[in-house]
C-alpha cells in the first residue's frame, strides 16, 4: 500500500521512530561568570559563533538569567544574539530560554522582531515558565500562576506573529488593539523548555510546540519515554508536523580521551559548584531544602564529585569525534532531533575554540554517514 507523505508522518509520530537524519549539531552558552568578565565572556561567544557558522553547526542558543553569577552574562539573549547576527550568515540564532512569564509579549514581540529581521530570518525561542523566585522580582505578581501566564503570553505573542492585535488599556481609560512591529517573516520557531515535568510536555504537545530539554534531572531512557508519549500526544491534539526535540548537553571534545578528561574536571566542578549554589539558594528561600551554610565542605566535595561522575559518564559529550558517536546515536534513538552543545563551562577559551571545530568534524561525519 502505497502512503501518503501525511501518513507516513503519522506513523512516525505515533511510533517514535529515531529521525531518519542525524541530530543538527548546535552550541549552548550558560557560562557562570565568578569573576565579572563579561567582555571576555561575549567576545568568546561572537569567536565560537563565528566558527560554528564557518564549519557548518546548525545553531547557537543562548540563556535568559538575572541577578546571580550563575548564567551572568546572560540577561538579554535577543540582545546578545544581534550581536552574534552581525557576525554570521548562516547560523540560525534562539534563546533558551525566555522566561515568558517575566516580561510583557507586546515588547518579546518587538525584540525577537527586531532580531528576525536583523538575521533574515534566523531567529527562534525556546519559552520557559522560570523556577527561581528572585527573578520574579522583574514581575512578582506572574510567579504563582507563572505556568499559566506562559501559556496565555504564547498565545499573545502568536496573535501578535500573525499581525493580529491584543488589547490593552490607555492611562486615561481607552481600550486599543495594539498590533507590534517589526513583525517577523513567519511565526518564528518555537520551543517550550523542560526538564522531567510530564506536565510540560503535554503542554509543549498541547500547543504544538518543539521541546528543549537537559539531562540534569533525567536519564536517556527518560528522555526517550517522554518523547514517545510527547508524540503521541502531538497526534491526538491535531500537530502532523514533524517536533524538534532539542537536548542540551555539556560538551568538550579534545585530541584524545585521557586529554578531555583532564580538561574538564576542575572546569566542571568549579561549575556544577556554582549551580549547586544557585539551587541552593532558592531552595533555602523557599524553606524546601537544606540550607547552603548546613552543607558541610564534606558533603559538598561528596555531591559535586557524584555530579562530575554523572556528567561525565551518562550525561554529557565528552571525547573525541570518534568516540562521541555512540552517545549522539543513543540520543537520537532516544527520539531527540537537535544536540545543544553547551561548551562554556570554564575551559580555556582556545580549548573551546578547538571544540567548536571538531564538533564541525562530528557533524561532518555524521552526515557522511548518514548519506552511505
Amino acid at each position: 500500500m502505497e502512503l501518503s507523505p501525511e501518513r507516513r508522518r503519522l506513523l512516525e509520530l505515533v511510533g517514535g521512530a529515531a529521525p531518519a537524519a542525524p541530530p543538527s549539531i548546535s552550541l549552548f552558552f550558560f557560562a557562570a561568570d565568578l569573576h565579572d568578565e563579561p567582555e571576555a565572556k561575549y567576545d568568546l561567544i561572537l569567536r565560537c559563533a563565528e566558527l560554528a557558522d564557518e564549519v557548518g553547526l546548525h545553531a547557537v542558543w543562548a540563556p535568559e538569567r538575572h541577578f546571580d553569577e550563575f548564567g551572568a552574562p546572560y540577561p538579554n539573549p535577543a540582545l546578545l544574539l544581534a550581536a552574534v547576527a552581525a557576525r554570521t550568515r548562516r547560523l540560525r540564532l534562539r534563546a533558551g530560554s525566555v522566561v515568558l512569564p517575566l516580561h510583557d509579549p507586546l515588547l518579546v514581540a518587538e525584540e525577537w522582531g527586531v532580531l528576525d529581521a536583523l538575521s533574515r530570518g534566523r531567529a527562534g525561542l525556546a519559552l520557559a515558565s522560570g523556577w527561581h523566585a528572585d527573578d520574579f522580582v522583574l514581575r512578582p505578581e506572574a510567579f504563582a500562576d507563572r505556568k499559566a501566564v506562559l501559556v496565555e503570553s504564547y498565545r499573545a505573542l502568536l496573535r501578535l506573529w500573525r499581525g493580529e492585535g491584543v488589547k490593552r488599556e490607555t492611562p486615561d481609560g481607552r481600550v486599543l488593539d495594539v498590533r507590534t512591529h517589526p513583525r517577523p517573516r513567519r511565526e518564528l520557531p518555537t520551543w517550550l523548555t523542560s526538564t522531567a515535568n510530564p506536565a510540560t510536555w503535554r503542554t509543549a504537545a498541547e500547543l504544538g510546540l518543539n521541546v528543549l530539554t537537559a539531562l540534569l534531572e533525567q536519564t536517556v531512557e527518560e528522555v526517550a519515554e517522554r518523547v514517545a508519549g510527547y508524540r503521541r500526544a502531538l497526534v491526538a491534539h491535531g500537530h502532523l508536523t514533524r517536533p524538534e526535540v532539542t537536548l542540551m548537553l555539556h560538551t568538550h571534545l579534545g585530541p584524545d580521551d585521557d586529554t578531555v578528561r583532564q580538561r574538564v574536571r576542575r572546569p566542571l566542578l568549579d561549575y556544577l559548584s556554582a549551580h549547586l549554589d544557585l539551587f541552593a539558594k532558592q531552595a533555602a528561600a523557599s524553606g524546601a531544602g537544606v540550607r547552603p551554610e548546613d552543607v558541610s565542605p564534606a558533603d559538598r566535595e561528596f555531591l559535586l564529585e557524584h555530579g562530575l561522575s554523572r556528567y561525565y559518564s551518562s550525561a554529557g559529550l565528552f571525547g573525541t569525534p570518534e568516540s562521541c558517536l555512540p552517545t549522539v546515536d543513543r540520543v537520537a534513538e532516544a527520539g531527540v532531533t537537535e544536540l545543544g552543545c553547551l561548551v562554556d563551562f570554564g575551559l580555556p577559551a582556545e580549548q573551546v575554540l578547538e571544540c567548536v571545530r571538531l564538533l564541525g568534524e562530528l557533524n561532518t561525519a555524521l552526515r557522511a554517514r548518514a548519506a552511505r
